[in-house]
């Protein structure tokens, strides 16, 4: 047998890479947004702490709820990379 080259690739071999290229920029992007964005409230929340200590749970509540919000982000990212790979065929 002889090796594939890339003039001999047929159409549906050019999608599949595509599908695994974008897979892989979905979840790139998607995960340093949100990263980003986690990392700046949690910054903040420690900084509102140390102004107000006595109101701790409160800021930590609401953090992490702003986090997990940020997070669904990263869950879009990873279903659209999951659907990318497994079903564009």
């Amino acid at each position: 047998m002889e090796p594939t080259t890339v003039t001999s690739m047929s159409g549906a071999e050019w999608i599949r890479i595509a599908a695994i290229l974008g897979a892989s920029f979905a979840m790139g992007i998607g995960t340093i947004g949100s990263a980003l964005g986690q990392g700046y409230s949690a910054g903040k929340a420690c900084e509102a702490i140390a102004k107000r200590p006595d109101y701790a749970n409160q800021i930590t509540r609401t953090m992490l709820m702003g986090q997990a919000i940020a997070e669904s982000a990263v869950i879009y990212a990873l279903v659209i990379a999951l659907i990318l790979i497994f079903v564009v065929k």
